[in-house]
């Protein structure tokens, strides 16, 4: 049931507009055949109820030799009467509705007699039952086919004779005809082409709010929302852009603070560098000294950290396969094995590349320092580019994958000062990464070793 649902909110809109307005549209046309019916039977009624009242009070009071020739001369191709001795209606059945209404308008002409039998019959159906002073008699014709039904009355007369009626009356059209259908199909195709248009013209105003989000994501300085539209989307579009300029704000500050702070400790750090030198003791100048040259590199990783180069970088479109082989040749010449498996010729990719061959370089390089060796395959999706880098170190405590991105963050049976990392690749990796709308995500191999997915998607 729900593969039939539409699932944007333009084809559910179209769709309740469409089922709502075809089901007033049915009404509407059974409303209108029901009431053009009773509308038929009441005229109708009255006319014939006319003809056969003048024609009865004329064969009534007539003498009984003149009769015949009084019914021959009312008759014609379209109003018959006869005279017999036994009504040509004999069954009888249960009056309907349609039959009550018809019968009302034939009894209002007649003279009011008492002891007089009434007899009604249609083509379809004929009803009977005794009505103040008149016995109402029914039977049945099966010929349902015709479009104009024939209407046989039967009225007794003094003598106990009768006098037979035979008048064509129009049926009813029926609701699902030819003519419905039509009116469906128009008013559906009709209403579903401008509801379209209506349901795109108010959609498409989130569509842009999604697009300009995931942009959001990705550059936070990206142009303004258009205020421009109903109340409503203005209002939405104004707030959209009010959040975008205060997160652009805070970034910035924040940015510009830590800058600030890292900048300003170079010069501390430079004058204990010069004081270190007059320690007489040559041990604990070389442990000041290993240690104000491990406070540079933090200051140094920190500025590079919080300039946020993946933001500030404009996009450009670069063949990724070529990109990460660069990556995994330079890492390879630096002394590390690194093994890059290429199923792809060309992957065209819209990136900031120097940032993003900045991260990768340091996921590879971490994978290649600490688990003895990496492994790199390429994936291609419609939507997404899927790098796998796997090694064969000791891996990751399950509980501490996601420590590894804090930053400053070292895992000591697995980095220590002398390798002379930070603990800010990998901060500054999935920043970059994330940059990109994407995320990195680590796991364990049942075979030993860790595993890191990055996951870009196309822009």
């Amino acid at each position: 049931m729900k593969k039939l649902i539409p699932d944007s909110i333009a084809g559910r809109t179209l769709l309740v507009l469409i089922i709502g307005l075809a089901l007033s549209h049915a009404i509407s046309i059974a409303m209108y055949v029901s009431d053009r019916s009773n509308a038929l039977v009441s005229i109708d009624g009255r006319h014939i109820g006319d003809q056969i009242a003048t024609v009865e009070r004329l064969i009534r009071k007539s003498p009984k030799t003149d009769r015949q020739r009084i019914a021959n001369l009312a008759s014609d191709a379209a109003f018959k009467v006869s005279l017999s001795e036994q009504s040509s209606i004999e069954k009888v059945q249960e009056i309907s509705r349609r039959e009550m209404q018809l019968r009302d308008s034939l009894i209002i002409h007649l003279d009011d007699i008492d002891n007089r039998e009434f007899r009604l019959k249609n083509s379809k159906s004929a009803v009977s039952g005794l009505i103040g002073g008149m016995a109402l008699v029914s039977g049945e014709n099966n010929d349902s086919s015709k479009e104009v039904n024939d209407i046989i009355v039967s009225l007794s007369l003094p003598d106990k004779s009768w006098v037979n009626f035979t008048v064509p009356m129009r049926s009813a059209e029926p609701l699902w005809s030819i003519r419905f259908g039509l009116s469906m199909v128009v008013m559906l195709i009709a209403v579903a082409v401008l509801s379209a248009i209506v349901v795109h013209q108010l959609t498409r105003p989130l569509a842009r709010f999604a697009r300009a989000s995931q942009r959001l994501g990705i550059d936070v300085a990206a142009p303004p929302l258009p205020e421009s539209g109903p109340l409503e989307i203005r209002q939405a579009a104004q707030a959209f852009n009010q959040m975008q300029n205060r997160i652009r704000i805070f970034i910035e500050d924040r940015t510009q603070m830590i800058a600030a702070i890292s900048h300003d400790l170079g010069t501390p750090i430079a004058r204990m560098r010069l004081r270190t030198e007059f320690v007489e003791d040559d041990e604990q100048r070389n442990k000041m000294l290993a240690d104000l040259k491990d406070m540079e590199k933090m200051v140094s990783s920190t500025l590079s950290f919080v300039r946020d180069e993946a933001k500030r970088e404009p996009l450009e479109k670069v063949d990724f396969t070529t990109l990460i082989q660069r990556v995994c040749d330079d890492i390879s010449d630096a002394g590390f094995q690194v093994l890059f498996e290429n199923e792809f010729k060309t992957i065209p990719y819209n990136c900031h590349p120097t940032a993003l061959r900045r991260a990768l370089n340091n996921l590879v390089e971490n994978a290649a320092r600490y688990g003895k060796e990496a492994q790199v395959f390429l994936q291609e999706k419609p939507n997404a580019i899927l790098i796998h880098i796997v090694d064969c170190g000791p891996g990751i405590p399950e509980d501490r994958l996601e420590d590894v991105f804090k930053p400053f963050y070292r895992l000591e049976n697995s980095r220590s000062r002398e390798t002379g990392g930070t603990g800010l690749g990998m901060t500054v990796a999935r920043t970059i990464v994330r940059a990109h709308g994407g995320d990195i995500v680590l796991k364990n191999r049942e075979e030993g070793g860790l595993e890191m997915v990055v996951n870009l998607p196309k822009l």
